[in-house]
């Protein structure tokens, strides 16, 4: 079931004159559904506009389902390689990762030091050989967030507080990994779509007695049957009424902040929102006292920053509700929030740099979102093949289970059956190559284009993909795998 990242390369001796990034996290981080057109590609692309006499390598270690305690151990293993900054942008798997209470990886473990030990051990190639004899009596597949459906979590549950005591803690270690390195670390907090992602999975209170949950059960029945007439004011009530029977249903809560929402009274709409988003019993996004635990840790030291991506999200948001504006589903930016988080990230990163490496400094602001997706060549094939990845995820549960599953669904359908022109997309993979001969990813994605039009130049592209040169080099396929 491991998620295997897309492979890369980079000369394990920085060379001179090269800034060196290396990002954390996890699927958000690496660019879930394409890490062509995630965050750390965006940020690539401003900095070598700004900079243009600086190299800067951007290596994306995010692995989708995987949390801090992984990310950890990644950070270890990459400080050997002269990094000058790590990016972390982690805590939406806290819960479902790797010896989480929600997870399907591995046995649930809460004591910080046992987890360690079994990890160093798993770092063992007997304990690994072991462990693939074992899975090849017991296959599994990936199959997305629908594998936690069984494994559901109350934010009240005492199983959460060693969830944020380890989260800190990874982080924590994480960000002094970088600072003996000598690298600095800009951390992040992270976005979430409130607004028009409902809950994914919701529990009772304990203790509701059979006539409590009846009485619960009209009262919203009645509700949704007004709301769905157009009496938005009048299901308002009976939901509120619901609500004092049990307030921890997080669907219900959702059901609120829509109707408050609807009626104008925005700032009620956002705490109900929040409330949804943290009482999710499926936790597949970072609550708000993820946020809580990475806004506390840069502390007096200077080499360590803060990025409040939750906080911009919310500024960049229609009266401070974060939705489809910035992503595509729950916690997957669209191409607007990768920009938005690369743009707060490239502001504090061109204020670190060396002044050496200032100097050459284009004037003129970052660049713009247009210019940015121009030189990825994000071009209306690639958006609505991207929309289409999105579509295969919304087709299954836990998406499917949504409240508001229906609306969304034909939005990214309408996205995914865009249709483009073949010769518009050529000229703008060719201008972007021109530009940038050395970016790979764009010769892979060409190539990957051309496969069904024209096979021979489409050989050429993915050659044009591999590295470079015979230099010594760190891949991350012999790294962890």
């Amino acid at each position: 079931m491991a998620r295997t990242p897309r492979p890369y390369a980079i000369p394990a001796k920085k060379p001179a004159g090269t800034y060196r990034i290396f990002v954390f996290g996890e699927s958000a981080a690496y660019g879930d559904p394409d890490p062509t057109y995630g965050f750390a590609r965006y940020l690539e692309v401003m900095l070598r506009e700004k900079f243009p006499k600086v190299n800067f390598e951007i290596i994306n270690t995010g692995i989708t389902a995987t949390n801090s305690y992984v990310e950890r151990l990644v950070a270890e293993d990459v400080a050997q390689y002269q990094p000058d900054l790590f990016i972390i942008y982690a805590g939406n798997n806290e819960v479902v990762g790797p010896y989480g209470p929600g997870t399907v990886f591995t046995p649930l473990a809460s004591n910080l030091h046992l987890i360690r030990a079994r990890t160093l051990l798993n770092s063992t190639r007997l304990s690994q050989l072991m462990q693939s004899l074992v899975h090849r009596q017991k296959k599994a597949e990936w199959r997305g967030p629908e594998m936690f459906l069984e494994h559901q979590v109350r934010a009240h549950s005492p199983q959460m507080k060693p969830v944020y005591e380890n989260f800190r803690a990874n982080l924590h270690d994480i960000i002094a990994v970088a600072r003996r390195s000598g690298a600095q670390v800009l951390i992040s907090t992270v976005g979430t779509n409130l607004k028009d992602c409902a809950p994914f999975a919701s529990l009772h209170r304990e203790g509701l007695r059979p006539d409590e949950l009846r009485s619960w059960d009209d009262l919203v029945q009645r509700g949704a049957t007004l709301e769905a007439g157009g009496s938005i004011a009048e299901a308002l009530k009976f939901y509120l009424a619901a609500a004092e029977i049990d307030p921890q249903y997080a669907e219900l809560q959702f059901r609120i902040a829509r109707a408050e929402w609807a009626l104008g009274n925005f700032a009620e709409a956002q705490g109900r929102f929040i409330q949804a988003r943290d009482l999710d019993t499926l936790r597949l996004r970072a609550d708000s006292k993820i946020n809580d635990v990475i806004r506390g840790l840069p502390g007096a030291d200077p080499g360590v920053g803060l990025v409040d991506a939750a906080a911009i999200f919310a500024g960049e948001s229609k009266h401070q509700v974060p939705g489809k504006e910035l992503f595509y589903e729950y916690a997957h930016m669209n191409p607007h929030g990768n920009y938005v988080l690369a743009r707060a990230l490239f502001q504090q990163i061109a204020g670190r740099l060396p002044a050496d490496l200032q100097r050459g400094a284009v004037s003129g602001d970052v660049a713009s979102e247009e210019a940015c997706e121009r030189l990825l060549a994000f071009t209306p094939y690639d958006r609505a093949r991207v929309a289409g990845l999105i579509l295969a995820k919304l087709e299954r549960p836990p998406f499917t289970n949504l409240l508001n599953h229906s609306e969304e669904f034909e939005r990214v359908k309408g996205e995914a059956e865009a249709s483009v022109d073949y010769q518009e997309i050529v000229a703008e993979y060719q201008w972007a190559i021109l530009q940038n001969p050395r970016d790979r990813l764009l010769h892979l994605n060409y190539g990957l284009f051309l496969h069904r039009y024209e096979p021979a130049a489409s050989e050429q592209e993915l050659r044009a993909a591999l590295p470079y040169d015979n230099a010594p080099v760190l891949c991350n396929w012999r790294k962890f795998n």
